[in-house]
Parts: structure tokens; C-alpha cells; sequence
């Protein structure tokens, strides 16, 4: 689908669903949010992104698990506002091209935009650079599917050492690369983001800073380092707003997350917000 461009409609680029009563999410879990531990579904969330005329959305995966992409991929089919997955395949496996030639000729196939791995779950910081992972990109980047880097600071070397070793490969950083809002010294995770907004493949998400800060006692203004970093390195150019719906609701409503997000945009041209609230998404993700 695409995006009503005359109804200014944006795009949510970062969203999830699940279903603990049909699936396990140990991740969840060992959160011990028990707020999450219930059902979100494609049309709560449609229903959000009516209230904030919201005209397409990115689904991204939760667990490493390619049924999920596969449901993925069928909600994305069926509604009005999915409008890309980010799924998850063993990039591991060596038999990379045969699991997406499964994905993206079953139904909705053709809403997989690209693939994610949560790399703070493996031990290896340079998971990156193994062979049978640094393959399993390549076909990423010959199908023109993006990789969403969900990392933190510490993983950032070797993603900066992928994207410039592959500049045919979309990198979209998740979370901003969770800053450690919490306790303030953004000392380390500034030096490894201005190292890697280097490379102009990568693109950073504005999501799920709020899980970052305190979630009881956030502002605007815990956030604002980090957004005004991310703003300076990358540009509005290749920047993206994403709610992390349900995941930001620990720490506040959609309405209040997404707010703060936009008011932090506040200092941009009408033409730079534009492209962070959607513009960026639709070109990374192929939306159009």
C-alpha cells in the first residue's frame, strides 16, 4: 500500500503484536512487565493509528521464530495500516535465500521489507562479523530488504564495520541504539553513534526511548540528548519515528510517547519533520 501523501498522513515505523496465549515470549517474561503479558492486536493498533492519522506502519518481529513473520505477514495482508514487516530468518543457517523464498512467495509475502536479530541475546559482540551471518546479509542486500539492528552500544562497532563493508545494505538502528537514559552517561553511546552515522546507509529509529528513562518519572527533557544527537549525526534525512507500541507502554500511553517524540521535533522545517514522520520510513522500507 501506499501513503496518502495529500492527507499527510505519517508512518509509525516501529511497532509489534503478540499473543501470549498462543505463544511463548520469554523475552516478555523475563521483563516481568506483567502490563504486557496480555494480547495486543492489529486492530488496537489500527484503531491508534486512526486517533493520530497514522496511514501506515512497520510490524517488527519479537521473537526469533519465522512463524511469527509468517503471521506477520498475513496480518500485514489483511490490514488497512500494516503496510511493511521486519520478520526475523536464521541468518546463520546457510540456507538464508531458501527461508526468504518461502516468506515472500506465501501470503503477504510481499509486505517483508526486511529482517531483524536481536543481538544483545548472543554472547558474541562480533555476531556481526561471522561468515555465515556476514552471507546471510549479502542476500538481504541482493533482495533489497533492510536489516533493523536491535543493539546497544556495545554492538555498534561491529554494525559501523557491516554497513561499511556492505553499503548496498540498509541498516535502520533500533531504539536509537537504547542511549542509557537512566543513568545519564551517554559518554560511550555518543562516540559509538557518531561513529556510525558515518556510513550513509544506516538510518536510526526514534523508538523505545522511554523504556530507557525512568518509566515512572520521564520528560521530555530526559530524552533530548539523545534525540538532538541523533538529529545532528544522521540528519532528518535518514531518521524515522517509531512508537514501539505496546512495548512503550510501561512507561507511557501511545498518545504521550508519540507526543514527546513529536515535540522534540519541534526545531525542524516542515519539510525536514516530514521526512523523520514518514518520509525516511516510505524510502527504507519501500512503502510506496
Amino acid at each position: 500500500m501506499g501513503v496518502d501523501r495529500k492527507a499527510m498522513l505519517k508512518v509509525d515505523a516501529h511497532h509489534h503484536l503478540w499473543d501470549p496465549r498462543r505463544r511463548q515470549y520469554p523475552w516478555l517474561r523475563a521483563r516481568g512487565d506483567d502490563l504486557l503479558l496480555t494480547p495486543f492486536t492489529a486492530a488496537q493498533f489500527e484503531a491508534l493509528a486512526d486517533r493520530h492519522r497514522i496511514g501506515a506502519s512497520v510490524l517488527v518481529q519479537t521473537l526469533t521464530d519465522a512463524g511469527e513473520t509468517v503471521e506477520f505477514l498475513s496480518t500485514a495482508a489483511t490490514s488497512p495500516v500494516v503496510a511493511a514487516v521486519v520478520g526475523w530468518v536464521d541468518l546463520t543457517s546457510g540456507r538464508v535465500a531458501e527461508d526468504l523464498d518461502v516468506l515472500q512467495s506465501g501470503p503477504g509475502g510481499s509486505f517483508l521489507r526486511g529482517i531483524r536479530h536481536p543481538l544483545p541475546r548472543e554472547a558474541d559482540l562480533n555476531w556481526l562479523g561471522r561468515d555465515d551471518v556476514r552471507s546471510g546479509l549479502r542476500e538481504l542486500a541482493r533482495r533489497g530488504l533492510a536489516f533493523d539492528v536491535l543493539a546497544d552500544e556495545r554492538h555498534l562497532p561491529a554494525a559501523t564495520a557491516v554497513a561499511q563493508a556492505h553499503p548496498d545494505l540498509p541498516l535502520v538502528i533500533n531504539h536509537a541504539a537504547k542511549p542509557p537514559l537512566r543513568g545519564g552517561d551517554l559518554t560511550r553511546w555518543r562516540e559509538a553513534i557518531i561513529d556510525l552515522a558515518v556510513t550513509d546507509n544506516v538510518t536510526c529509529k526514534v523508538s523505545g526511548l522511554v523504556t530507557e528513562a525512568d518509566h515512572a518519572r520521564w520528560t521530555i527533557n530526559d530524552l533530548r540528548p539523545a534525540v538532538e544527537l541523533v538529529l545532528e549525526v544522521f540528519g532528518p534525512g535518514r531518521v524515522m519515528l517509531g512508537s514501539d507500541w505496546p512495548v512503550c507502554l510501561v512507561a507511557g500511553s501511545y498518545d504521550r510517547v508519540l507526543d514527546a517524540y513529536r515535540g522534540l521535533l519541534d526545531g525542524l522545517s516542515v519539510a525536514e519533520r516530514d521526512s523523520v514522520e514518514g518520509g525516511v520510513a516510505e524510502r527504507v522500507y519501500n512503502l510506496a
